[in-house]
């Protein structure tokens, strides 16, 4: 029998957080090793299991799968959360990678500069609010179903509900114009798998906070200084 999979990664949400979301909602337990220190990663990368020496690494099925998309397709493929048909993994795809855009924002939102902080949250929101949550009220109405692909839940739905988590955090009213989005919200929120990931305890990580901030600088040694400037040119990534 086929041991759980395991996850690699420091103790945060980051690229990652999007894997344990899928892993979850697929009813799958899973371990992590969360490294909190720059020797910590050091010692995984001279392992010699992380093909780019980048994480996040996934152990599963016998393999050390890295790239978040790669990981992302193979258990959305392998717990049956990618359609039915190529016409639908397509629909899927464009709705995650258009969630990823937004999602990257938000994620990358804690490396903006002083002085740009305000600007760069209301660039956060406005894309939301104008760009991307449009799409996904308009897809929602269209199909006239439950989710966004087919008649089953799907790696987008399970995306959609973590950003509009995400975005929320950052403004709590953000879904006040997406009717849709906000019955599409309480409805996936309430499907037992997911319901469990939200609750206190589970291993869904919180927003990084200043003190979790510092951490991540110095595991991945990103200088203090200019990391992100008017959302456009991103110096780090992690």
């Amino acid at each position: 029998m086929a041991g759980k999979p395991k996850l690699y990664y420091f103790n945060g949400r980051g690229r990652m957080e999007t894997i344990r979301w899928l892993l979850a909602a697929a009813g799958v337990e899973f371990e992590e090793e969360l490294f909190e220190t720059r020797e910590e990663f050091e010692k995984l990368i001279k392992g010699g299991t992380l093909m780019y020496e980048q994480v996040p690494m996934v152990e599963i099925d016998g393999m050390n799968l890295v790239e978040t998309r790669a990981i992302l397709r193979y258990i959305a493929a392998k717990y049956d959360l990618y359609g039915r048909n190529l016409k639908e993994q397509a629909w899927i795809d464009m709705y995650v990678e258009g969630l990823k855009d937004l999602s990257d924002m938000i994620m990358f939102f804690p490396l903006s500069l002083p002085e740009e902080k305000e600007m760069n949250l209301d660039f956060i929101l406005e894309r939301a609010t104008k760009r991307f949550f449009p799409v996904y009220e308009k897809a929602l109405r269209e199909h006239g179903q439950d989710f966004l692909v087919g008649n089953r839940l799907s790696w987008a739905d399970i995306q959609l509900l973590e950003v509009i988590l995400m975005v929320e955090e950052c403004k709590p009213s953000v879904l006040s114009g997406f009717p849709l989005l906000q019955e599409f919200k309480a409805r996936t929120s309430h499907i037992p798998t997911i319901n469990k990931f939200l609750q206190p305890g589970s291993q869904r990580k919180p927003p990084l906070d200043e003190k979790s901030m510092e951490t991540v600088k110095k595991i991945f040694k990103l200088d203090h200084g200019m990391f992100l400037k008017n959302m456009a040119t991103v110096v780090a990534e992690y």
